[in-house]
């Protein structure tokens, strides 16, 4: 079975190119749009009070299948391959490809050529943007807001180590299925923090045990860790920073904490879960 994480169909509903794929009582194109919000939620379906799936934030294409009435739109994400429902008001039509991208955790959105005006918007790391021009260290974008440059890099800048854009999020509270410096959860944390580094990374966390990088082979003492190597359990992903540390969103710290390996393990052993594996990621 086609995952549903992944597959955008539904016995009523499902995208014209998995004709003759999967069964739907109809099938139709895509329309392309954008995130125009900071950000916005990607629920399993239409309702406020749904599990949110990821975070989706603002720059992202997503290509819609369904708007309802009530106020939901049914797509797929352009970077992830994602499905889920979005609130139709954080989305706008396709513009132009994005030039640069938030570098640091989170920036203000000013209306006018001044700091000293309220802010529109505050917007994480990786939300994507059209600048225009530079005017007095704030940068112009294509809808009039005005941004620190220096908060900013160009869209095909990527990090040197993704640990360290990782370990920026330290102290973060912990949110289910977000994405942004005001919560994540553990393979949100991955997911940013290696798309930052130019590396394509799933979404969710047996998806990302499943692809990304090779697979070390079983060692019962862990002496063969690297910084950056993904340590996995059922339902949890952590990021090894060295061969004592691990730095990972977790619900007992309820934020993004840096554990000592060892405590970790033997911590998520007694709690029923033993490590499934480890995967080395070249970098």
């Amino acid at each position: 079975m086609p995952d549903p994480r992944l597959t955008p169909a539904r016995p009523d509903l499902a995208a014209k190119h998995l004709q003759g794929q999967v069964q739907a009582a109809r099938f139709v194109d895509a329309v392309m749009c954008e995130v125009v919000d900071a950000q916005a939620p990607l629920r399993r379906t239409p309702s406020p009070d749904a599990a949110l799936g990821t975070e989706v934030l603002k720059g992202e294409r997503v290509a819609v299948y369904e708007v309802t009435d009530e106020g939901w739109s049914w797509g797929q994400l352009e970077s992830d391959g994602y499905v889920g429902w979005l609130p139709t008001a954080a989305l706008g039509p396709s513009g132009p490809p994005a030039t640069h991208k938030v570098a640091v955790l989170r920036t203000l959105v000013f209306p006018g050529p001044s700091i000293r005006l309220p802010p529109l918007q505050a917007l994480s790391f990786g939300c994507r943007l059209v600048i225009t021009h530079v005017a007095d260290q704030l940068a112009v974008t294509a809808d009039g807001g005005y941004i620190p440059v220096r908060h900013l890099v160009d869209i095909t800048a990527t990090e040197p180590d993704f640990v360290a854009v990782a370990e920026r999020f330290v102290g973060v509270p912990y949110l289910w299925g977000g994405k942004t410096s005001l919560g994540l959860d553990c393979s949100g944390l991955v997911q940013v923090a290696l798309t930052a580094a130019g590396t394509v990374c799933p979404r969710d966390s047996d998806m990302q045990e499943q692809t990304v990088g090779r697979r070390l082979a079983p060692d019962p003492v862990f002496s063969n860790l690297r910084r950056g190597d993904l340590m996995f359990w059922k339902g949890h992903v952590a990021i090894v920073r060295d061969a004592t540390s691990l730095v990972h969103a977790n619900a007992f710290h309820m934020a993004v904490a840096i554990e000592s390996l060892q405590d970790a393990i033997a911590r998520i052993k007694s709690a029923g879960s033993e490590v499934a594996s480890v995967r080395q990621i070249d970098q």
